[in-house]
């Protein structure tokens, strides 16, 4: 009888569509395993497809390839190394399902199918995956070892079920996507299955960024008493085995490595530089290009660029008009200095000058008003659109969550881009990122130690400089209390009575309807990484056409 059975915890960051180069991390992640003595290999969930694949399993081709990929890494397993439990796309009596196989020595040997299937938040798979039967484990090495699918444990049955057909212990292959707290959740979670089900259980995420997803990582085991037994660093591809032995009381896991728990504020800029290098890299773009206005959402933009692709990938733009204060010039240069990185300045007057004139006919003496200030920003956005074009870096955008909020932001001007760092980003956390990166240098980060954003860019009250001396709060409250407005309605969709009942009454009116009016620029602002619960985006999904005012 076995008495100890060691499974590698395969963490690994995945591309979606790229089954052959999928493929390959599975098998270097096996390679790995074997030199560590595992006798088993647990991937993520979907992880030859990459997830979240969305209409690509509709495609008979693409899940056919990965079906060609489980037959190749069931070859590979008749070379008597550690067996595979991988996730895939997978068709079976005209149904699609998401899977789990299990591979070992030629053979395939088991497959189970998830069976909750999420359609929330940013999932739907019920739209494209067909719902397993309630599983039993799947045997290895005479061990009964239950393999339920991410959603499948964040509610009670089919562990249950696992259990009540004699299952030992819980391998849970997950792509759960970061959001600030969520650590927490999972480990609460997983520890409510090993409470009902007095088994001890592994819970394995994927890492890596996806489109407007961020995956951390973080993978842990949980022994059967409900400690903590191991856990992976988030963020970062990992191989780890952890043992199980056999006791009088059943399985139990040994202890193994347990990595440092991140901050709030530390996740949050980890998730941001993840979530751009790898929109970066996946989608095959040599640089970045920014527009560096000497303000804290640009100086932040910049920093966690040069800290996730490297100071010499990212290209900067100062672009001044009439109303750019030398103050900001200073502070942008001082700011691209301090970062490494380079910058150019391109002054936008004789664009504002050229469409006066093209205009003047239609417009006569009208008095100017936020035309000529939306004319400034889309002249900026033509300009780094024409530096990408002809230089091949793609923009990337620095508008902030307050703003997007509130549409204080200019469709075909600072919304033009690929990428947005900040769009799930409060102004108020802004401000607490800069001074927390000043002070820190990030896990990974390939950007430089020290102070990278200057002080007075944090310190000097914030400005669109679109006309003289203008202030962002010249037309929003201060961002301490809008903040927190926000946050209620657009996350927690409070009501107008409750946003008044928790002390807003001043400024209710004026939050529900510009957040409700903005949503068609919303429809259009580019990507970027999802850190809350509710991100504008897949989350939120407000009709534009709508009457109905909260």
């Amino acid at each position: 009888m076995t008495q100890s059975l060691k499974v590698a915890l395969a963490q690994l960051n995945p591309k979606v569509g790229d089954v052959a180069g999928n493929l390959a991390k599975v098998r270097a992640a096996r390679a790995e395993a074997a030199k560590q003595g595992a006798d088993l290999v647990l991937t993520a969930e979907l992880v030859l497809a990459g997830y979240f694949p969305e209409d690509l399993v509709l495609k008979p081709s693409f899940v056919k390839r990965c079906h060609e990929a489980v037959e190749e890494l069931r070859a590979d397993t008749r070379d008597g190394g550690p067996a595979l439990f991988v996730a895939t796309p997978w068709r079976e009596d005209g149904k699609l399902y998401n899977a789990i196989v299990c591979l070992d020595k030629g053979e395939i040997v088991g497959k189970r199918y998830k069976v909750d299937l999420p359609n929330y938040g940013v999932f739907d798979d019920k739209r494209v995956f067909t719902p397993g039967p309630m599983p039993g484990p799947l045997v290895f090495k005479g061990v009964r070892i239950g393999v339920p699918i991410c959603e499948d444990v964040w509610t009670a049955d089919v562990v249950e079920c696992i259990s009540e057909t004699g299952g030992e212990i819980l391998l849970v292959p997950n792509a759960s996507p970061y959001e600030v707290g969520k650590t927490d959740v999972r480990v609460q979670l997983a520890v409510q299955r090993v409470v009902e089900s007095g088994l001890p259980l592994v819970y394995l995420n994927q890492v890596g960024g996806q489109d407007e997803v961020v995956y951390d990582g973080g993978s842990f085991a949980l022994g059967a008493d409900r400690s903590l037994k191991a856990k992976l660093a988030s963020f970062r591809e990992q191989v780890a085995t952890i043992e199980f032995r056999r006791g009088a009381d059943g399985w139990e896991c040994q202890p193994g490595p347990i990595a440092p728990e991140l901050s709030d504020i530390e996740s949050i800029y980890q998730a941001m530089m993840l979530g751009l290098r790898d929109y970066v890299n996946k989608t095959g773009f040599p640089s970045v290009v920014i527009g560096l206005s000497g303000g804290v959402d640009s100086a932040l933009t910049v920093a966690v660029a040069a800290d996730a692709l490297g100071p010499a990938r990212v290209h900067t733009l100062m672009m001044p008009s009439p109303y750019t204060s030398a103050h900001s010039l200073e502070d942008a240069k001082a700011c691209a200095e301090a970062i490494g990185i380079k910058y150019d300045i391109v002054s936008i007057e004789p664009a504002m000058a050229a469409f006066r004139e093209m205009l003047l006919p239609l417009f006569g003496n009208r008095k100017e008003d936020v035309t000529e200030e939306n004319i400034q920003s889309r002249a900026r956005g033509v300009t780094l659109m024409a530096v990408s074009n002809k230089l091949g870096g793609m923009v990337v955008t620095t508008g902030n969550k307050s703003e997007m909020a509130m549409g204080y932001a200019t469709l075909y001007g600072d919304m033009a881009g690929g990428y947005n760092v900040l769009k799930d980003v409060y102004k108020t956390t802004v401000f607490e990122l800069c001074r927390w990166r000043n002070a820190h240098l990030p896990e990974g980060a390939m950007g430089p130690r020290g102070k990278v954003i200057p002080e007075r860019i944090i310190t000097k009250p914030p400005s669109a400089e679109l006309k003289p001396n203008q202030t962002d709060q010249d037309s929003l409250p201060p961002y301490d209390v809008l903040d927190k407005a926000l946050e209620s309605y657009v996350e927690l969709d409070r009501s107008r009575e409750e946003l008044v009942a928790e002390g807003f009454a001043d400024i209710v009116d004026r939050v529900v309807e510009l957040v409700d009016r903005a949503e068609y620029k919303r429809r259009q602002a580019p990507p970027g990484p999802r850190l809350r619960t509710k991100a504008f985006g897949r989350d939120r999904r407000t009709p534009i056409t709508n009457r109905w005012r909260g």
